[in-house]
């Protein structure tokens, strides 16, 4: 596969005297909506670096902080003690590095199983895992590592680790390349920088696209891609949605489609933090192009589409965690899945966003990046 990195790059560079840098124009961004009423209320507060949320049955919450704790929310009251059984994971100081994604089972009130995404290993070699355990209500037991992204890296950044179960019951792992692995991005004999899709025990589906050929990982799904932090497949379109960091600009938001190749860091809209050229191309033939991308960044974390009762208006929309700009970024789709405008929610808490869900109960709720983050959620104005 390395060949046929080469081979992009090299016919990008043999045409580039021939087409203007940063060719074609960017397109034009859809203006902001109206806005909509909404109400905040505090679920919880005290948690650490809060990144995901997942809703059990009962209308307790699970949540998970970076530094490697699993906290329960019941009856609206975050409990005092972490959730025994979480996999030991890898955290440095400053770091991207910890405990990421918690999603259930789609058979959860059958078998009670929770999974886990995850950093693990050293500074000097780590990389993005998957664990499944049987949740009894106060502790995780009978865990297994079911996945672990090959090969591990010496970098602190760029996990991706969002993962959603798709239709048949398999899932999707979003990984990202590692920061200063960007080329491995290209290179189908790594998992750095893809959406990998998996069985439920971490196996390889057999129809998955690169399944059989060889010098190509089979877990490999999608490729092309830099830091994917937002994943959610909506069932009632059958699409699977996703974001991704850019570096100064070029954030994206993408539709998931097996076997193609997303084009970091062949194509971007994005500089290096250097200012300079990450690549002079935003389109490439054969290379997707985002549904949208955000410059300047907005960081986008966490991913959700609303199909709730609460806000009617808000129906068949998608929900951007946005770390940079400190708000939930409303995109509002026509019927046909296109984007026609944006709006700003939470801009005025000045608070990092990680995570946005759409809950079982029509509210919708997130949780701040923060060393005391919270737990919040929108409900409808009223009166």
């Amino acid at each position: 596969m390395a060949a046929v990195t080469v081979a992009i790059c090299a016919a990008a560079d043999a045409e580039a005297a021939a087409e203007s840098l940063r060719a074609p124009p960017p397109p034009p961004q859809p203006a902001k909506v109206i806005k909509t009423g909404y109400k905040v209320t505090e679920i919880a507060k005290g948690l650490d670096h809060p990144w995901s949320m997942a809703f059990l049955p009962d209308g307790s919450m699970l949540v998970t902080e970076r530094v490697g704790r699993l906290r329960l929310i019941k009856n609206g009251v975050l409990q005092p003690e972490p959730i025994g059984g979480v996999p030991a994971v890898h955290v440095h100081a400053g770091s991207q590095a910890g405990l990421f994604d918690v999603v259930l089972h789609p058979k959860f009130t059958e078998n009670n199983i929770v999974y886990l995404t995850y950093a693990a290993g050293t500074q000097a070699a780590n990389g993005t895992q998957v664990a499944r355990a049987r949740f009894d209500g106060k502790a995780l037991q009978d865990l297994r590592v079911i996945f672990k992204a090959m090969p591990l890296k010496d970098t602190d950044n760029h996990y991706g680790g969002r993962m959603a179960f798709l239709a048949d019951g398999t899932f999707a792992l979003t990984i990202g390349e590692g920061f200063e692995y960007r080329e491995k991005a290209q290179d189908l004999t790594s998992d750095l920088g893809k959406i990998v899709r998996l069985n439920e025990d971490g196996g390889v589906p057999q129809d998955n696209p690169f399944v059989g050929q060889s010098s190509v990982r089979p877990e490999i799904y999608t490729w092309g891609h830099r830091n994917e932090q937002g994943l959610i497949f909506d069932s009632e379109s059958g699409r699977l949605y996703e974001t991704e960091h850019g570096p100064r600009g070029g954030d994206e938001l993408n539709i998931i489609e097996p076997r193609k190749n997303y084009g970091w860091p062949v194509i971007t809209y994005g500089m290096d933090y250097s200012g300079a050229y990450v690549s002079p191309y935003t389109q490439r033939p054969g290379l997707e192009q985002p549904v949208i991308y955000w410059t300047p960044s907005i960081a986008p974390s966490g991913l959700a589409m609303y199909r709730g009762d609460k806000f009617p208006a808000w129906r068949g929309d998608l929900f951007v965690g946005a770390l940079a700009f400190k708000h939930v970024r409303r995109v509002h789709l026509d019927e046909r899945g296109n984007v026609v405008a944006q709006e700003e929610l939470l801009n005025d808490l000045k608070w990092r966003i990680r995570d946005v869900r759409a809950a079982p109960d029509g509210y919708l709720y997130v949780c701040t990046d923060e060393a005391d983050g919270r737990v919040l959620r929108l409900e409808p104005e009223t009166g």
